[in-house]
């Protein structure tokens, strides 16, 4: 288990708080410059790992698994490769891919071949007004068909709380596993939000440790400096 830096728990205080042992912090949510809409480089993403001590990043870049999948070998933590897909009814996101998902899904058919993967079905701020979030008539009909594995109960860049209590209490009246990312679209967002969870060596594993996972996580949604940064195509 990694050791967060002081500047990492001044910026998130609930990184210093110990987990069980055998427990990781995992953060379901983030982003790199493969996203477009950040500026992440994989220098800095190294740094903001190894200060945050998290010990597995899912990268969900949008629309784009190049920049997770390049990443897998070069973080001081374990990657989970996945992506923040747009369909036409909002976004959603697949854990554990092994292949680029296409632009222009329906909820359903995004949901399938995610699941056709052996990936793991994720919807994000899922009532947030001013995001991608899934509508409502789609989120209800994919949990109707048994198409969602897990809801983002606590997204860092969700700037009301009550917006996330509301998924909270979705998942739980809807019986849906409960995740937590940072959403993070900057270096230093990385520990504004994860899950503490038993460890685990598989898509499976993750899921079953899921259950007992501990949402953690507070509003961290702060702009940086701009600079010039090369940012690859996806």
């Amino acid at each position: 288990m990694a050791v967060p830096s002081p500047a990492a728990v001044a910026l998130h205080p609930h990184l210093a708080s110990p987990l069980p042992a055998g427990w990781v912090r995992v953060d379901m949510h983030s982003h790199t410059m493969w996203s477009g809409d950040s500026t992440t480089t994989p220098d800095e993403i190294i740094e903001a790992v190894a200060a945050s001590g998290i010990d597995v990043l899912c990268i969900t870049d949008h629309n784009a698994i190049k920049g997770a999948v390049q990443l897998v070998d070069s973080l001081p933590c374990r990657v989970v490769v996945g992506e923040e897909l747009k369909t036409h009814a909002g976004e959603i996101i697949g854990l554990f891919l092994s292949e680029h998902l296409p632009f222009g899904l329906s909820p359903r058919e995004a949901a399938a071949a995610i699941r056709a993967q052996g990936g793991v079905v994720y919807i994000p701020h899922p009532f947030d007004p001013m995001r991608k979030n899934l509508s409502e008539a789609a989120l209800d009909d994919l949990v109707g068909a048994g198409l969602v594995d897990a809801i983002e109960v606590i997204n860092a860049k969700t700037s009301l709380r009550s917006l996330n209590a509301r998924a909270a209490a979705y998942a739980s009246e809807h019986s849906l596993l409960a995740g937590a990312g940072s959403d993070a679209h900057v270096p230093d967002a990385i520990g504004a939000a994860y899950v503490e969870m038993p460890d685990f060596d598989s898509p499976a594993g993750f899921l079953s440790s899921l259950r007992q996972a501990r949402p953690v996580g507070h509003h961290w949604d702060e702009a940086r400096p701009w600079r010039p940064r090369i940012v690859p195509s996806t």
